[in-house]
């Protein structure tokens, strides 16, 4: 067991190492596209569904209001999406995509196929390590609720 307990034998630190690195292969390609990260898989949620509420898009992207709303806001900014509060119930916040937002999804299609190409990993090595992601993640959500 005392094998374990060093570093190169943490599954932690090995996720910690890659999540660095995979965040560093996105930085020049979004640069690009004048997107940080957690702004372009708000982009890519919406170009899936366009007019979500806040609520929704926040559940979609793991993200709290508290840091989702500055990031909304920064993509309003940009002229990406527009906020605009149901006329039914003032509480819920709806957001759309603008024309220069659809326009976007065209120059950020490349994005996946680079990252590829910056982790010299091929489609099918790729959707292993998304699987077994997904498999721990749902597995440590299942135990926590």
């Amino acid at each position: 067991m005392e094998n374990y307990f060093k570093l190169d034998r943490q599954l932690c630190f090995s996720v910690y190492v890659l999540h660095r690195e995979i965040m560093q292969q996105y930085r020049p390609i979004l640069d690009e596209l004048d997107l940080t990260y957690p702004q372009y898989i708000t982009m890519m949620s919406l170009w899936e569904t366009d007019d979500q509420t806040v609520n929704q898009l926040g559940k979609k992207l793991q993200l709290d209001n508290g840091t989702l709303t500055p990031l909304l806001k920064r993509l309003e900014g940009k002229e990406l999406i527009e906020r605009q509060r149901s006329k039914e119930d003032e509480r819920i916040v709806r957001i759309n995509l603008t024309k220069k937002g659809e326009d976007l999804k065209e120059k950020a299609s490349c994005v996946p196929l680079k990252i590829l190409q910056a982790l010299h990993l091929d489609i099918e090595d790729m959707e292993q390590l998304k699987l077994l992601s997904d498999k721990v993640f749902a597995n440590v959500k299942e135990q926590n609720h």
